[in-house]
């Protein structure tokens, strides 16, 4: 049996967002956040439950966690490239830090909030795989407050060498279906996590429905992303450059003919749920 692909965002989540696992999440975190945010222990707000994955499809697979310090994680595997990633990125950070607070509890309550994007293309403008956004002033460079915390982790600028802990989890992102457990680097057997989320994805087993979605979702990636690429070219055989306004609406139509809801596409592609319809109309 060929091992599934973490990298899936459906797969990732039940790999890192299981009780069983939750060594495997903390260590993983850790590899990207500064020393100062380590996790010593984690509580996962939203983990993997085969039965909502089988009635609501999760369309947005993200996994939420809050620590023993209080500091809050929303992690994401993307597998599309979008050109408005950061807005989305910006927006489900600004979902969980909006989430905790309750009536009558006041600002100073608010945690730290980290986001941590594993996307499986390129999208800054910049050389290095790991990035990390905050709040700071444009003369000084001094941070206004340290809640704000936006990781970006693009796979295909990693260049498989591996000198941290930190392309350790990528290599092992990129290439787990690739090594058996002989032909695996030493650097990669030396972390006992990584050897345990590979026994994992190893031991990995599906419904049958959750096979049925699991495939259905397969199939969505690829042609999401042989649509992209087809639009691409055209815009290129006609001398146009695509905006990401048309890019946008090819995901939309793409979305809807493989079934998904319009509340799941709004997720998807931050539209309202009026321009979707508009847009839907046209098909």
């Amino acid at each position: 049996m060929c091992r599934l692909n973490p990298r899936i965002d459906f797969v990732f989540k039940k790999l890192f967002g299981t009780e069983e696992n939750k060594d495997v999440l903390i260590d993983f975190i850790n590899a990207f956040v500064s020393e100062e945010d380590h996790v010593r222990d984690i509580v996962i707000k939203n983990p993997y439950n085969e039965k909502e994955f089988l009635d609501d499809k999760l369309s947005i697979l993200d996994i939420k966690a809050q620590d023993s310090s209080g500091t809050w994680f929303n992690i994401e595997m993307q597998m599309i490239d979008q050109d408005y990633y950061a807005k989305r990125a910006l927006y489900y950070w600004s979902r969980l830090y909006v989430s905790q607070l309750s009536t009558g509890v006041n600002y100073d309550k608010l945690e730290k909030t980290i986001g941590i994007n594993i996307l499986n293309f390129n999208y800054l403008e910049e050389d290095e795989y790991h990035n990390v956004y905050k709040l700071l002033n444009v003369k000084s460079g001094k941070e206004l407050i340290r809640q704000l915390e936006i990781h970006f982790v693009e796979l295909e600028k990693y260049d498989e060498n591996i000198s941290n802990v930190m392309d350790r989890w990528v290599n092992f992102l990129k290439k787990a279906g690739e090594y058996t457990k002989t032909d695996m680097p030493t650097k990669l057997k030396e972390v006992p996590t990584i050897l345990k989320a590979i026994d994992a994805l190893d031991n990995m087993r599906l419904s049958a429905r959750e096979r049925e979605q699991f495939e259905a979702r397969l199939k969505w990636l690829r042609d999401e992303k042989a649509a992209i690429m087809s639009a691409e070219r055209r815009g290129v055989e006609l001398g146009v450059e695509l905006g990401e306004e048309q890019i946008t609406r090819q995901v939309v139509k793409n979305a809807h003919n493989n079934g998904l809801d319009i509340p799941m596409i709004k997720n998807l592609v931050g539209l309202s749920e009026e321009e979707i319809k508009k847009i839907i109309e046209t098909i």
